[in-house]
């Protein structure tokens, strides 16, 4: 095995030498480094070299735009397969629901306009970071839909304009998760819903995921939560959880109410 160097309580080690520790021997795995300071020293060095924080939507936008064209076509776990899912999941819970308007944030191609259309005529908006997602979106052409390009913390509409505001598999992109959240809330009616749908994990796999493998990806993820973890963020947020299932393997479905 590869020798790691022992750290001390004034040690720095940085993610970076982390991954590479890890690259140079394989059993060499990150909870070999979950042993308190270790970590902190690793978090702590980026923060002080300046590697710590990165535009996490600059590298969403950049992932998206590359898989815009095969998106819809390419049914796997790092394309369309998670977030078909999450739609479908959605597309059931609102069947029976009478509502007049809709914003899905995060849209991507427009796959969850698709199948709410065929349900039930409303005012449908869209709203991604990636302009060739929306630009696929547009291309299909879904009756009663419009997309537009914009970040999910600052949507680009009034207070109170939606019965109802979905976000399926994108959640997880957003550098500012508790202002996205706010941000949903504002744009929705009083008594307006919002629906959440990702993938996430929590305990020591999202601190994991949080605090190394996401800082070292460049495909813009950059939070994971389990579903207990978002109906705090909602009830934080002022909604009250109405609805709470795991849909399948560690994808979620969480509903909040707008009081």
């Amino acid at each position: 095995m590869a020798f790691i160097p022992p750290i001390s309580k004034n040690e720095f080690v940085s993610l970076t030498d982390i991954a590479k520790y890890r690259s140079i021997e394989p059993r060499i795995t990150i909870h070999n480094w979950l042993r308190g300071r270790d970590v902190v020293c690793a978090i702590k060095a980026d923060k002080k070299r300046g590697t710590c924080m990165k535009d996490y939507e600059a590298l969403s936008k950049k992932h998206f735009d590359g898989q815009a064209a095969e998106y819809d076509r390419r049914d796997t776990y790092y394309y369309s397969q998670n977030g078909k899912i999450s739609c479908k999941d959605i597309a059931e819970q609102i069947r029976e629901l009478s509502y007049g308007s809709l914003l899905d944030v995060g849209c991507g191609t427009g796959y969850l306009m698709e199948l709410l259309t065929k349900q039930r005529p409303a005012r449908y908006c869209g709203v991604d970071l990636s302009d060739e997602m929306i630009r696929v979106a547009k291309e299909k052409q879904i009756d009663s839909a419009e997309f537009v390009v914009s970040s999910a913390d600052k949507l680009p509409y009034p207070d109170e304009t939606f019965d109802i505001v979905t976000c399926s598999q994108s959640f997880h992109h957003y550098p500012y998760p508790e202002k996205a959240m706010q941000e949903a809330r504002r744009v929705l009616k009083s008594g307006g819903l919002y629906i959440l749908s990702d993938t996430g994990i929590g305990g020591i796999g999202a601190w994991i995921d949080n605090h190394i493998l996401f800082k070292l990806m460049k495909s813009g993820d950059c939070h994971t939560t389990d579903r207990k973890g978002i109906e705090r963020l909602m009830e934080a947020a002022g909604f009250t959880v109405t609805d709470s299932r795991q849909v399948k393997g560690m994808i979620y479905t969480v509903t909040g109410r707008k009081s």
